[in-house]
């Protein structure tokens, strides 16, 4: 088997494997032999398993193991008799573990760079057909909703902070590959299990319940959006999404769809509204615009987010509850 046929095959395992740019991602990743380990960790298996199915002796194994682990293109499954690995399963994850790698040179940053402009937007576009919801959901900047309305638990960021077991944080891997856009790195935050993970491989740093607080205070400042997993139990990450980087918004293909909105609007109290205009530019999804002298709000547009309302100096834009189970993460 030659080496193009070994990293054609692991781009096929992750669902690219028509991609020229995913394969010499993983050419300079990894060389012929732990290749073909990666190979053999589909399905999960321990290590003594993995290397019966590579035919490589079980101590060079483990130790190549931990090295791709390291570099974010193994994972362990840790049970209480033993320890199980698997190869990276999908694109993103795969872009997300590897772009962290303490060392990363800028040369593959810049394969991943160019992957991320001319071909995932058509891959993220399969994905997204395939999946029976949105991957991700805004959660709202809960200051500025209406006293009245009901803040769930899995709307209230600071109560998944609290809920958490363990937190860490990370450098954002899609502003780590663009390098460009000015907003801060280290914003991209993990809970429980994702976070045990970016602290055993030294890619992130556990975190205070009051250090995450404050991150996502300076997130609000610098008008990131809060997006986590869509589900009511939040167990993987509090992503804090620019406009220009981020992958999320690159195969969204209109509002509502890769990511789902919060269960809220952004709202408008025309007689507070001055039309000073400083909400305008902080929206994402081009739901802001003026309406004579006043701002006026797109409600297909608006994701809820709530990263206007942080601007406003007269508090004339606040979030409503919208109950239309469409709103509601499934």
């Amino acid at each position: 088997m030659s080496d193009l046929d070994l990293y054609r095959q692991l781009a096929e395992a992750i669902g690219a494997g028509e991609s020229t740019l995913v394969q010499q991602i993983f050419q300079a990743l990894v060389n012929e032999d732990e290749a073909k380990i990666l190979l053999a960790a589909a399905p999960p298996g321990t290590a003594e398993e993995i290397a019966e199915r590579s035919g490589y002796p079980k101590g060079e194994v483990e130790e190549a193991l931990e090295s791709l682990f390291m570099r974010g293109l193994i994972f362990k499954s840790k049970k209480a008799d033993s320890t199980r690995y698997y190869r990276v399963r999908s694109i993103p994850q795969m872009h997300d573990s590897t772009v962290l790698t303490p060392g990363i040179s800028r040369s593959v940053l810049d394969l991943w760079k160019k992957y991320m402009k001319t071909e995932w937007p058509a891959y993220g576009g399969k994905v997204m057909d395939m999946m029976p919801k949105s991957i991700m959901r805004v959660v709202p900047v809960n200051e500025y909703i209406e006293p009245e309305a009901r803040i769930m638990p899995y709307d209230d960021i600071a109560k998944i902070i609290d809920d958490a077991q363990t937190l860490s944080v990370t450098k954002c891997s899609c502003r780590v590959i663009d390098g460009s856009c000015g907003k801060p790195l280290e914003v991209c935050m993990q809970v429980d299990r994702a976070a045990e993970y970016n602290i055993e491989r030294g890619t992130g740093r556990q975190l205070t319940k009051e250090e995450a607080i404050e991150i996502l205070k300076l997130c609000e400042e610098e008008g990131l959006v809060h997006c986590v997993d869509n589900s009511k139990s939040v167990g993987h990450v509090i992503c804090n999404c620019c406009n220009d980087c981020c992958l999320n918004w690159a195969v969204m293909e209109g509002p509502k769809k890769w990511v789902s909105p919060s269960r809220y609007l952004a709202v408008v109290d025309d007689d507070l509204c001055t039309g000073c205009e400083a909400c305008l530019e902080r929206c994402f999804f081009d739901a802001l615009s003026m309406a004579g002298d006043v701002a006026a709000v797109d409600a297909e547009k608006c994701l809820g987010c709530g990263v206007c309302t942080v601007v406003c100096p007269v508090e004339a834009l606040k979030l409503k509850e919208i109950r239309d189970a469409e709103f509601v993460p499934g």
